[in-house]
């Protein structure tokens, strides 16, 4: 196991050693998350759930337009309504 320091500033922020970032996949502006373990501190990649499915539909081929979204979408109801109906 390799040891790594860090200096804390004023503002209780350290910077995460580069060895470190590479090894967690971490990019800027990703979130990581603090464990306290007795006198320790765990840190991991914090991935939301939301971050996790962001993306994961993909887009629209061919693109439409908001328009053609809604009308689709009211299309979509209206036959469902109407086979909620029949039954």
């Amino acid at each position: 196991m390799r040891t790594m320091t860090s200096s804390m500033s004023q503002k209780g922020q350290v910077t995460i050693p580069v060895e470190v970032r590479e090894r967690l996949g971490l990019k800027p502006k990703d979130r990581v998350r603090f464990r306290v373990e007795g006198d320790s501190v765990l840190i991991e990649p914090y991935r939301s759930n939301l971050a996790a499915f962001y993306q994961s539909v993909p887009a629209l081929d061919p693109p439409r337009s908001w328009k053609e979204v809604e009308e689709i979408a009211h299309d979509e109801h209206a036959e469902h309504a109407a086979r909620e109906g029949l039954d």
